[in-house]
């Protein structure tokens, strides 16, 4: 059956390791969109964070972010759906989390916000286990992230849980699945995502089903990490890029070469444009 829609994972997939979206995979997109093939990104962060080159594209028009909290016409620039945590869930959270020292961000309508101490440490110093700046370019420090989560508890697409130490990240992972109506995943390997009790990429997905007409087995989607399991899965056809995690490859129906050698224009070409 013909490929309608190609879901797009953005970072470790789309993205190569200069930080681009690459010239073949830009001509990929805009080949298959001039078919009619609706190309969509798929990705664990937040609208404000997307990186310019996906506004660029004109092939692109719906983001599915926050790891598909949200879905944004970005032609229109206009937000159609939602699922975001409960109140119980971000209360829950921020009880557990308030007994540790982790860095915390947390998206809100499309903007992510980190806590201010660390924002101006990482602004002083430019040292820190991430990339610099990602930080200062798209997160917003706040004082207070606790207070700041529980005074947005109807509206938080996402509570992320940074790890310096990456072997405290397992032990967190047990405390973290225990919450009420929440999901856990991860887009690095540094972190935690906290998403709503349904919130996934491939949930989001099936609502673009619905919206645009396409069935499952009409899909190509492509990633890399664990959040991108169960949208893979959702698609027709799950294909990973030859840099993924081990688990992501294992439930693929193809594997294509990394992000870096443009594994998504390669996909494209032999599953769309044949």
């Amino acid at each position: 059956m013909a490929i309608k829609l190609v879901a797009l994972d953005l970072d470790g997939t789309t993205i190569n390791n200069d930080r681009v979206i690459s010239r073949r995979n830009r001509e990929a997109m805009a080949r298959a969109a001039e078919q009619g093939v609706n190309i969509v990104v798929a990705t664990g962060r937040p609208l404000a964070a997307l990186p310019p080159d996906v506004f660029e594209i004109e092939a692109i028009r719906y983001a599915l972010t926050s790891n598909g909290a949200s879905i944004t016409d970005i032609r229109e620039n206009t937000t159609f759906y939602e699922n975001c945590l409960s109140p119980v869930a971000v209360h829950a959270a921020v009880e557990l989390l308030r007994q540790y020292d982790y860095v915390l961000e947390t998206f809100v309508k499309g903007t992510a916000y980190i806590e201010g101490w660390y924002y101006r440490q990482v602004e002083e110093t430019h040292d820190c286990f991430r990339d610099v700046n990602y930080i200062l370019n798209t997160r917003n420090p706040v004082d207070d992230i606790y207070a700041f989560m529980m005074e947005h508890d109807e509206h938080l697409e996402n509570i992320n849980v940074n790890f310096e130490n990456l072997d405290e990240k397992p032990g967190m992972y047990e405390k973290l699945i225990q919450l009420p109506e929440a999901t856990i995943t991860s887009s690095f390997d540094h972190n935690l995502e906290i998403g709503g009790a349904t919130t996934s990429k491939a949930e989001a997905l099936r609502q673009m089903g619905k919206l645009l007409g396409i069935d499952r087995s009409e899909m190509m989607a492509i990633g890399d990490s664990p959040n991108d399991i169960a949208m893979l899965l959702e698609s027709g056809t799950p294909v990973a890029v030859g840099n993924a995690k081990p688990e992501v490859k294992k439930i693929a129906a193809y594997i294509a070469p990394t992000n870096h050698e443009d594994g998504v224009a390669d996909a494209i070409e032999k599953f769309v444009l044949r």
